[in-house]
């Protein structure tokens, strides 16, 4: 049974054990009048610095709307939720906000291919061609599940242009990878395949399950444990989600980013410093980084990443909506053993690849689905030995550890301006590691 879940109610400012409410001054927003930001939700006296400095980012303007969770074991320790869920709309920001997590997909969509391994539907270290004959043209018949969720299969990126809405057809945009030469020999390598992980992965839940990823993900992980994620939602969800808006310069102040896929611009079809550093490299790397990280290009339709069309496509690598409260559910399910058994999540963590990234051109570090401490995936030194889990693009991030029994989950509506996205969630996650058992 949850405890500390109750400790809201109608949205009320409430802050358990004599932590008060406080309300923030977040600077001049985009409108020009400065505007009082009440923080509200729970949180234990032990983590009141994760409070302090949730409501620090709104006071230096870093912060448009956004929440967090954190629970150890099953315990609730942190819920917050402040700001706007659409700015421009005068709409406030609830306990039950869906968010897009951008990347942070890429951890749930592992997870359903990992339920499937566990109940003997593939074994993941055997060739792809097994359960995905036509996968085997091109040179990848030695491809195995393991290179697919580890970023090793050399295919980061479409060789053809593809439009957002034939990013809405799974079967079609799998059938498009299955034909394509690798980059690299699968396994020799790494580099983050931003986009087309969901579909390659995706490829083996559709495959050996008869759904969608989307669908999966309702019928056996979201749906019996009542959390609020949808990969591919309906237009009431869509309807209330928070409205990814652009960062502004001039009311955050730069800081050296811990995240690799922090952006300026949640329309961009690129990430800036993806393309500079691997520009610095060489113009193959960079040419390779813009495919990654730009095709199908979600600013190609009105609305860009808010676009209803993309949203209700759900794409299993960068579609994920879902609450705070949700995504640090997810975490605290999977170390509890409720979605897969703890033995499969000890043999999923374990690193598969680790090292110079293709694509990112950083250090980055993966298991089979998660990100593990690295250049990409910035955690204290108290949480290398057994954090897990995955940022997203907007400065998200959905983390386990499996040593101490933490689960977090942040989303933002605001992309980081310029350096800072991923250090709202470095700060964050410090401050929760500063104050756990």
């Amino acid at each position: 049974m949850l405890r500390g879940a109750g400790a809201t109610t109608g949205g009320a400012a409430y802050f358990r054990k004599g932590n008060p409410a406080r309300r923030c001054r977040p600077g001049i927003p985009a409108g020009g009048a400065a505007l009082e930001t009440a923080i509200r939700g729970y949180c234990d006296s032990r983590f009141s610095r994760v409070a302090t400095v949730f409501a620090r980012h709104f006071e230096r303007g870093e912060e448009t709307g956004a929440a967090l969770c954190v629970c150890q074991g099953d315990d609730i320790v942190v819920d917050l939720w402040a700001g706007h869920a659409d700015q421009r709309a005068g709409r406030r920001w609830q306990r039950d906000t869906p968010c897009l997590a951008f990347s942070c997909a890429k951890a749930v969509t592992a997870v359903s291919a990992l339920c499937l391994a566990e109940a003997g539907a593939c074994d993941l270290d055997g060739p792809v061609a097994a359960w995905w004959p036509e996968f085997a043209a091109a040179g990848k018949e030695h491809t195995t599940g393991a290179h697919l969720l580890s970023h090793q299969a050399g295919l980061p990126a479409f060789r053809d242009p593809v439009s957002v809405a034939e990013a809405a057809d799974p079967a079609a945009l799998a059938a498009r990878l299955a034909a394509q030469a690798p980059e690299w020999a699968p396994g020799t390598a790494h580099g983050y395949h931003a986009l087309t992980f969901g579909w390659l992965a995706g490829e083996l839940v559709r495959r050996l399950s008869g759904r969608t990823v989307g669908e999966y993900v309702a019928e056996y992980i979201a749906g019996p444990r009542n959390l609020d994620l949808w990969l591919g939602a309906p237009d009431e969800v869509i309807g209330r989600a928070a409205r990814i808006s652009r960062g502004h310069p001039a009311s955050a102040r730069p800081q050296a980013s811990t995240d690799p896929q922090a952006s300026t611009d949640p329309q961009a079809s690129t990430d800036p410093r993806v393309s500079m550093i691997a520009r610095a490299s060489s113009e193959a790397a960079a040419d390779l980084a813009r495919r990654a990280f730009g095709n199908p290009d979600p600013t190609s339709v009105p609305g860009g990443s808010n676009s209803p069309e993309v949203l209700r496509a759900g794409w299993p690598a960068t579609g994920l909506l879902t609450t705070a409260a949700a995504l640090a559910g997810f975490y605290r399910e999977l170390l509890a053993g409720r979605i897969i058994s703890r033995a499969m999540l000890r043999s999923a963590l374990a690193p598969r690849a680790a090292g110079p990234d293709k694509v990112l051109g950083v250090t980055t570090a993966f298991s089979l689905g998660f990100m593990l401490p690295s250049e990409a995936f910035w955690v204290p030194a108290t949480a290398r030995r057994g954090a897990f889990g995955h940022t997203g693009l907007s400065g998200a991030i959905g983390l386990g550890d499996i040593e101490r029994g933490l689960a977090i989950g942040y989303v933002t509506s605001r992309m980081g301006s310029g350096t800072a996205a991923g250090t709202r969630a470095a700060r964050l996650v410090s401050s929760v590691y500063a104050n756990a058992r």
